[in-house]
């Protein structure tokens, strides 16, 4: 007995771990049923909100798009300007510097940038043949002034004879022809010391035109200057015209820095507007920190035709050691002379970055924001405003801010 019913709960467990085994096949049929329930286009419409909703984020945050501009440096002189042109700074005295005489250079004491006086050898050709020329006149100087003191030796001894001869005479110790042969004698004696000294003169402005020629093989600076190029160097042969292919004219080029002007093109048009005296403003291109004051130093007479301009020359009020010819310029024709303060320059931004309500203020850009900072503005320059306080040169502001734009607002740069 005990043996049957230890067999039926095996056989219970067994069953029932069989049951465990079995799959529940109305749970899936549940989920599929709830699946066929929820349509497709209900997930799409949900995929393109959120697609939407990610889109319309990136884009806003992008930012705002604006222009800018920098603070930037203006001076009151564009307030009092009645013209403006542009030129070149040519120095009013320069020179090729040459020889009159042709031969090999032998030395160059000077290179681009040296500066020279008035009277300064700066460049020797070889002078041996002139110096031997030189020489020789002066030798020449010496044996015709040995030549007078003979001559007027000779002279002296003819007037002690004639004088002996005069007194001889008187007591007729003598005949007359011996009289007149001492009195031919003496002249022939005079005029030996008058051939004599013409001789030393002969010679002395041979010695004159050697000393010239070998002053030729010596190149001095004709004015105080600065050597501006170098056109020949040691072997070079320099001639006075250049006549050969290989020969060079001249040595150097220098000018004077103390007359370099401005020469710009004004047009016919506005010619009422620029005279003699007249107060400028230069501003060279390689100097923009500064800005020098001229004056209206001459107009020249003539019209170019093919442009229609007329020449004007300004000159330099204010001296700059940077000044080099040939310097691009721009003059600024004013209607009065500058004060120190009206020469100062001032900052300024454009005129359509003003906001006036409530106050006047700017939208500064800071790190892709804006930040609203309120100015205090001055003059107007054209299309430009003076701000005296509340901003820095360099700063970036936004131009023509949007309505939209506000204080912490997210900006991007309008690209053109």
């Amino acid at each position: 007995m005990s043996n049957s019913l230890h067999g039926q709960d095996r056989q219970g467990v067994e069953n029932s771990d069989l049951e465990k085994l079995k799959i529940d096949r109305s749970a899936q049929r549940t989920a599929g049923r709830f699946r066929r329930r929820i349509p497709w286009r209900f997930v799409f419409f949900a995929l393109a909100v959120l697609l939407g909703v990610a889109a319309a984020m990136r884009w806003f945050s992008r930012g705002i798009e604006v222009e800018t501009a920098t603070v930037k440096r203006v001076y009151p002189s564009q307030a009092y300007t009645l013209l403006s042109a542009t030129g070149y700074v040519v120095p009013q005295t320069k020179a090729d510097v040459a020889s009159k005489a042709t031969g090999r250079l032998e030395r160059l004491d000077v290179q681009e940038g040296s500066h020279v006086r008035k009277g300064q050898v700066i460049a020797e050709l070889e002078d041996e043949d002139v110096v031997a020329g030189r020489k020789q006149a002066a030798a020449n100087i010496h044996l015709a002034e040995a030549e007078e003191k003979e001559a007027r030796a000779e002279l002296t001894e003819s007037d002690l004879r004639l004088r002996r001869a005069q007194a001889l005479i008187e007591k007729n110790f003598i005949a007359r022809q011996a009289l007149d042969a001492e009195i031919a004698r003496n002249d022939r004696a005079r005029a030996a010391l008058n051939s004599a000294r013409a001789r030393i003169a002969a010679a002395q402005a041979e010695f004159e035109a050697a000393r010239v020629a070998e002053e030729y093989t010596r190149i001095r600076a004709p004015f105080d200057g600065i050597i501006l190029t170098k056109n020949a160097d040691i072997g070079d042969v320099v001639a006075p015209f250049s006549s050969s292919i290989d020969s060079k004219a001249a040595v150097v080029t220098m000018a004077d820095m103390d007359t370099l002007e401005v020469e710009a093109d004004v047009s016919e048009s506005n010619l009422l507007k620029v005279e003699v005296g007249q107060p400028c403003e230069i501003e060279l291109d390689a100097l923009p920190d500064r800005k020098l004051r001229g004056r209206v130093n001459r107009i020249v007479p003539t019209v170019d035709r093919s442009k229609a301009t007329i020449l004007v020359k300004v000159s330099f009020v204010d001296k700059d050691e940077r000044l080099l010819p040939d310097m691009s310029a721009k003059v600024a024709f004013l209607s009065k002379p500058l004060s120190a303060e009206e020469r100062k320059p001032r900052k300024a931004v454009p005129s359509a970055a003003i906001v006036k309500n409530p106050g006047p203020s700017v939208f500064v850009v800071e790190q892709e924001r804006v930040k609203r900072v309120p100015v205090e503005t001055g003059m107007t320059f054209d299309d430009f405003i003076e701000i005296r306080r509340g901003l820095q040169a360099g700063d970036e502001v936004v131009v023509d801010p949007p309505a939209a734009l506000k204080d912490g607002a997210r900006i991007r740069e309008r690209s053109d």
